[in-house]
């Protein structure tokens, strides 16, 4: 059992943060999930995972997946506008593994049913996936879409119906069409266990808090000598 942060450093750190700051980080920690999860598969444009990353935080998704091939993923901060500082992300690159299968096995250990996003025939439509389930998304892209590793290891496929004659959204348009969808009804079922737990919550909290104290390594050593004298 990890061990959970020290409550008189959170206060301490506390006191470098606005009122107003504490209050925006507590309705954040209100409405984080990983009762939902995205997978991004060696996304081509970083702008265009930086823009996921954007949305995730925007519909309280606390961990993003990275599953790195041909092409690394480093964070735009122009366009996550500071979002990635809030949220997980979790990278696979291994030369030895497939990291797909590296980052799927991780998924369902942790219990999600795992979804292709794909519009070829016979693939699910949004609305029918169940959002009382725990669901990882995986988007591929923007040439090729999802590999066909991907296809064959994924519980299914899924796809947004399309009704004019393009083929698909922009990815970022299409995580954001997913997540509100799976919000709007996970909220409507009333789902036990969705949110954080208050252990997580206090760990984020933690975390967040030395994201914006200036120098909080400092500050920590300031107070464990001042709780040692």
């Amino acid at each position: 059992m990890e061990q959970q942060p020290d409550q008189g450093l959170l206060e301490y750190l506390g006191k470098y943060i606005t009122a107003h700051k504490k209050a925006v980080i507590e309705r954040a920690l209100a409405e984080r999930t990983r009762h939902f999860t995205v997978v991004l598969e060696d996304i081509f444009k970083p702008h265009n995972a930086s823009a996921v990353l954007r949305t995730c935080d925007c519909f309280g998704i606390q961990d993003v997946h990275i599953i790195e091939k041909e092409n690394q993923y480093k964070v735009n901060p122009y366009v996550t506008r500071g979002a990635s500082q809030w949220i997980d992300l979790h990278k696979y690159h291994s030369k030895e593994n497939s990291p797909v299968l590296d980052c799927f096995s991780t998924l369902r250990e942790k219990g999600y049913q795992i979804f292709g996003t794909s519009p070829v025939p016979g693939s699910l439509t949004i609305d029918q996936l169940d959002p009382r389930k725990k669901i990882a998304l995986v988007f591929g892209n923007e040439h090729e879409g999802i590999s066909k590793e991907v296809e064959e290891y994924a519980d299914g496929l899924v796809h947004i119906p399309m009704m004019g004659f393009t083929e698909s959204f922009n990815i970022s348009v299409s995580a954001s069409i997913f997540l509100y969808d799976l919000r709007k009804r996970a909220k409507e079922n009333e789902i036990t266990g969705f949110f954080l737990s208050e252990e997580e919550k206090q760990e984020l909290r933690m975390k967040w808090y030395r994201e914006i104290v200036k120098r909080s390594d400092l500050h920590e050593k300031a107070y464990y000598n001042s709780i040692q004298h």
